[in-house]
């Protein structure tokens, strides 16, 4: 990206916009300089913001695309980040438009993306210490179980905050991700991750605030914990073997495979003998014993040795500054 940075970057900003009117205006004004374009998604608002936007902004900056039926803040992204890159862009920021994401951190955000260090920035409102404390228990654990199944199914050991959607894209891998096959709505950036993950980009977190006014959050934990935890095993299932049986065999595949079988053996030889032998009233021979539990602490140890390996193959070239 160091020959972009000869010429004024072009940061481009996009905006989901759904039932945020009474924010939108000022998320607006707040937009620094330096951003080249903002996009505004109406994503079939009922508050009609699209048309809010277009009568009342005044910023040459900002256009307003809609869509005429209800596609999620996913859906509203990738039509955001499709027209940013087919207009030049080379970088998309996102920011939501309810007011929680601070515009003056959009610089911070596409900075790492621009030198050439990052292919993508996500915010991290869990860095801070001080800010930590004040969350409510419930969001802090909900938040880190979310975060390991992400780490899990994405491969990005170092990322906390997977759900935050304050977030950053180098423009020349947008055409390399399928987005008709991205979650369109609040499993979009995890699943982002995944696909992402897949193309060995590098992504980095940003320590950040967010700042909570009146706006109402449409996320249930309830509503959606069935379909993360399915979303989630869905993407391990596709990562693990796209990247050590497809792509590439190397000795984390052996040590996934062997470890695997082995404990699937022991667990399903074990439970076997003990429920014939339970019934006969027979006690296990130590040969039944071992023979159930050496499989089982020899295929715990290779998995574990496995994703030990897989926590040290997390990208760390950018995959932009080669494009």
């Amino acid at each position: 990206m160091a020959s972009e940075l000869t010429e004024a970057p072009r940061i481009a900003v996009v905006i989901p916009s759904y039932r945020v009117k009474r924010h939108i205006l000022d998320v607006l004004a707040r937009i620094p300089p330096q951003v080249w374009r903002v996009y505004v998604v109406d994503d079939a608002c009922p508050d009609g913001s699209g048309a809010f936007v277009r009568e009342h902004n005044q910023d040459p900056r900002v256009h307003v695309l809609t869509h005429a039926t209800n596609k999620g803040v996913g859906g509203a992204m990738i039509t955001g980040y499709r027209q940013a890159h087919a207009d030049g862009a080379h970088v998309a920021v996102k920011i939501d438009g309810d007011g929680q994401m601070d515009p003056a951190l959009i610089d911070t955000f596409a900075r790492p993306i621009l030198r050439g260090q990052a292919d993508y920035t996500k915010g991290n409102r869990f860095f801070n210490l001080e800010d930590v404390r004040q969350m409510p228990i419930a969001r802090l654990v909900g938040n880190a179980a979310l975060s390991f199944f992400n780490k899990v199914s994405s491969g990005y050991w170092g990322v906390f905050d997977p759900t935050n959607g304050y977030t950053a894209l180098s423009a020349k891998l947008i055409p390399l991700i399928p987005w008709d096959k991205v979650a369109e709505r609040y499993f979009f950036e995890s699943d982002v991750l995944f696909r992402l993950g897949t193309l060995r980009a590098v992504v980095q977190d940003v320590p950040m605030r967010a700042h909570y006014a009146d706006e109402e959050s449409g996320l249930r934990i309830w509503k959606i914990l069935v379909p993360f935890l399915l979303g989630h095993l869905g993407n391990t299932t596709k990562r693990v073997f796209y990247t050590y049986f497809l792509r590439d065999f190397s000795m984390i595949s052996v040590n996934l495979a062997l470890g695997s079988l082995l404990l699937l053996f022991g667990l399903l030889f074990g439970a076997y003998k003990w429920w014939t032998l339970s019934h006969a009233a027979v006690f296990a021979s130590s040969g039944t014993v071992m023979l159930a539990a050496l499989p089982i602490l020899l295929g715990f140890h290779l998995t574990m040795l496995a994703l030990n390996q897989d926590m040290n193959n997390v990208p760390r070239d950018p995959l932009s500054r080669s494009l």
